[in-house]
């Protein structure tokens, strides 16, 4: 049984809004992965001479491109949050600008990826590395909105598709577009696979509740840090609202 030698305190640190995202735009990578690769090489689904399904791979677009809609606009919201919201969901917290960031940053690759030290990096919501991560997969969320709706421009009639028409032509052309946007999908695959696994490591190593705080928006967070980021009184169990 791991021990517990440190006092921890129940800190809210998901926002609600920040969950809702979290899970939506989740939803959203699968369906738009699985419908994506069959638009990408679609199965012929074909028994003689007849369709074994009515139009089936219209359905699988019209889901793709419902999907994509529901992506881009949750993601324009999580862009709105990351002005509006708690420190955690911040844009300041995932820019490195400061220096205690850049320090944070190479102390994680040391222990979690080089394993070069033992001692845990004690922070509330994302660590520094994590921070710059999905930094870089919010821009790798941008441009995959950018060439989807690039690709569907051209045979859309709707305003807000033609809207991206640009996208195509800056690019250079419709076959970069497309090899652009089908590297993406393979990219966000293996990136929701690392990503499950480092949540359940760090939940099973640091037990602070990592898992269940995208569900309930709560932490354990030990004393010692809660306290120097003034978030509770030194020596008590009540976490001061900020």
């Amino acid at each position: 049984m791991k021990n517990r030698s440190r006092r921890l305190v129940e800190m809210y640190v998901w926002e609600l809004p920040v969950r809702f995202y979290h899970w939506i735009n989740a939803l959203c990578i699968v369906i738009l992965c699985v419908t994506g690769f069959i638009i990408a090489n679609p199965p012929a689904l074909m028994s003689g001479n007849e369709a074994s399904f009515v139009y089936w791979f219209g359905k699988v677009r019209l889901i793709h491109f419902i999907a994509a809609f529901v992506f881009l606009f949750n993601f324009m919201f999580r862009i709105y949050w990351g002005f509006v919201g708690n420190r955690f969901s911040s844009w300041k917290n995932f820019i490195p600008y400061r220096k205690s960031q850049w320090t944070e940053l190479f102390d994680v690759i040391k222990v979690d990826v080089l394993q070069l030290k033992k001692k845990p990096i004690e922070s509330i919501g994302h660590n520094a590395l994590a921070s710059i991560i999905y930094f870089c997969l919010f821009l790798a969320f941008l441009l995959q909105c950018l060439t989807g709706f690039g690709l569907y421009a051209q045979m859309s009639k709707a305003f807000l598709p033609k809207m991206f028409a640009w996208v195509v032509p800056l690019f250079g052309g419709d076959l970069q577009v497309r090899f652009i946007h089908h590297i993406l999908m393979w990219f966000f695959i293996v990136f929701a696979i690392v990503h499950v696994y480092l949540v359940f490591y760090h939940d099973y190593i640091e037990r602070r509740g990592v898992t269940s705080s995208m569900i309930g928006g709560w932490k354990f967070i030990e004393e010692e840090v809660a306290a120097q980021e003034g978030y509770i009184e030194k020596d008590k169990e009540t976490v001061v609202k900020t």
